[in-house]
């Protein structure tokens, strides 16, 4: 039996709850993804948990993904990807939200424009996982509770998993100092 995406019962129910905003979605390989806008995030996805039809009790995962370079157009260059899981409703499902850089991206510098709202107080498993995305891309979560480097260390001079970053680094590892098998 085949499903589509009007089949899936939650964007309903988002679309009844927010008649407002504008969402967009899609189905692939029957996994459904909901397009929010960032400036309403974090009150679909607090609705996703919280209405009893819904109840999405569990966030499996928070990623960035940088869309530079893609052969189809997106929305922005960057999204914040969160996989939800409803376990009452045997049900999965998709949130994205997509962020436009307003400065070059080759750099450190915080852009405002990549920024969303922490989803920390809604499911506290996602304070690492924010944190990786800021580290790797340089998404800032507003509200988190402890937003700060985790893979790289706080002084690294940009976000390596961002697609105008060069593969070899910018001289990162030139500067590390050598440990000999003597000094360990």
């Amino acid at each position: 039996m085949t499903s589509s995406i009007t089949d899936h019962p939650t964007l309903s129910r988002v679309k009844a709850a927010f008649p407002d905003t504008t969402f967009k979605a899609s189905e692939f390989r029957g996994d459904t993804s909901l397009i929010v806008p960032a400036a309403k995030l974090h009150e679909v996805m607090r609705f996703l948990r919280d209405d009893p039809d819904c109840e999405y009790n569990f966030l499996s995962d928070v990623l960035g993904v940088d869309y530079l370079g893609y052969p189809v157009k997106t929305e922005g260059r960057f999204a914040v990807v969160y996989l939800l899981m409803s376990y009452p409703n045997e049900r999965r499902l998709t949130v994205k939200t997509f962020l436009d850089p307003s400065i070059d991206t080759s750099g450190i510098e915080p852009d405002p424009a990549l920024e969303v709202d922490s989803v920390t107080d809604i499911w506290p498993g996602a304070e690492w996982r924010e944190r990786e995305c800021y580290d790797m891309f340089g998404i800032r979560f507003r509200n988190h509770p402890d937003l700060r480097r985790i893979l790289t260390w706080e002084k690294y001079p940009a976000h390596p998993l961002r697609k105008d970053y060069p593969l070899r680094g910018r001289g990162e590892r030139e500067t590390y100092r050598v440990v000999e098998r003597e000094d360990a």
